[in-house]
């Protein structure tokens, strides 16, 4: 009789009733069992552990830290309390919170896969990179098949700047796990980042079905000087989403593989959806000015300039297309404001404002003009030093005059 008492105590155990719905996957069970046992006894730790532990399951993350925290008041070293605290606060974005209590769990459990994973994660949360290295070195010791391991490893790597190593660890989370191969994409911005473009450039090609992919893939090979390809990739990427920066993209391939007249049409489309993007007007200024539109070009370079008063090559754009319109004070003005953002004494904008000054028979401001050219030109410009030479004699008799 005492026996069977015992056993129907158990079983109407609010705590047991409690492992039983939680054995069993029923976790709305599990938390009203789990809950009606903090009501008869709060400080029960294993009631507390199990609630706590029972709200993490159904995403009520940060409802759960009080509970862990009640069961560590009581028992500051039980394990597993560390341990789900530690990855409860990882997750709501208190890692600085959760990386004592992870540390102390990996502490207890040197050699288990969870601690040293979990702690990788929060040192990597909180961009200390060589202890998540370590973190996550241990943590493969313990399971070299874990995918998500290897995949924020590579991250770790990448991030001290090793990517060599770095690549292989991306590859292999890939390679052990499909779902991680968009890490790869990861992986080719940390190609594009160091500089390994051809590397880039093979992995996004591992993405024909993803756009932005395709996008990076053929901006990589306009770089690389290979404009036909870029065309394609590019082409696929405007007609899925037709985007200001695919079309940008596009109509630079364009341009470098001497379609101009394919160019044109995409920079006026993009430029009417995103009319403030001054390096799409600079662009399109530059296609104008190729077909001879000079007063087009000119409004476009215009445009950018004062969209980015800081964009040199704008002031530059729009002073050269100015001078082929025979406008010289406002050419004159363009140049001087590329001056005053530090622009070098470039030999070719000398020559034009010489001739500025020369065309307006400013023969006192030509004769400076003209000898700043000589002197920056240094035999680099044989055809124009020539005529340069043979005016300043000319304008330094008429300002003479004058």
């Amino acid at each position: 009789m005492a026996l069977l008492a015992l056993f129907l105590l158990l079983q109407s155990d609010p705590t047991s009733l409690g492992m039983k719905a939680l054995d069993e996957s029923k976790l709305e069970q599990a938390l009203l069992h789990f809950g009606a046992a903090l009501k008869a006894d709060a400080e029960d730790v294993s009631a507390n552990f199990y609630y706590g532990l029972t709200l993490s399951l159904v995403n009520r993350q940060a409802e759960s830290i009080p509970f862990y925290r009640k069961v560590l008041t009581k028992q500051p070293e039980l394990f597993e309390a560390q341990l789900n605290l530690g990855v409860v606060l990882l997750r709501t974005g208190r890692a600085a919170e959760g990386l004592p209590l992870l540390e102390k769990a990996q502490a207890q459990q040197p050699k288990q896969f969870r601690p040293n994973y979990y702690l990788g994660e929060a040192h990597a949360t909180l961009e200390h990179w060589e202890p998540a290295e370590t973190a996550l070195q241990a943590a493969l010791a313990a399971d070299a098949g874990s995918a998500p391991a290897m995949a924020l490893l590579g991250k770790a790597l990448a991030k001290q700047g090793r990517v060599k190593e770095s690549a292989i660890w991306y590859q292999s989370a890939a390679k052990a796990d499909p779902s991680y191969k968009d890490a790869l994409l990861e992986l080719a911005g940390i190609h594009e980042a160091a500089g390994q473009k051809a590397e880039a450039a093979a992995l996004y090609r591992l993405f024909p079905d993803n756009g932005a992919a395709r996008e990076r893939l053929g901006v990589l090979l306009i770089e690389q000087g290979e404009a036909a390809d870029a065309v394609a990739q590019l082409e696929k990427a405007v007609a899925e989403s037709p985007t200001t920066a695919n079309r940008l993209a596009l109509a630079t391939a364009y341009l470098k593989a001497k379609q101009n007249d394919k160019a044109a049409p995409l920079l006026t489309q993009a430029a009417a959806a995103e009319p403030g993007n001054a390096e799409l007007r600079l662009t399109l200024g530059r296609i104008y000015r190729e077909a001879k539109r000079l007063p087009d070009a000119a409004r476009e370079f215009l445009a950018a300039a004062q969209l980015d008063p800081k964009m040199k090559p704008a002031w530059s754009e729009l002073g050269a297309t100015l001078f082929l319109l025979g406008d010289y004070p406002q050419t004159l003005k363009a140049f001087a404001r590329l001056k005053a953002l530090g622009e070098e004494q470039n030999a070719s904008v000398l020559y034009l404002e010489a001739l500025c000054y020369d065309r307006q028979q400013l023969y006192k401001e030509a004769v400076p003009a003209y000898e700043k050219f000589l002197a920056a030109a240094g035999g680099k410009m044989p055809e124009e030093e020539f005529k340069g030479r043979q005016r300043l004699r000319i304008v330094s008799r008429m300002a003479n005059k004058r």
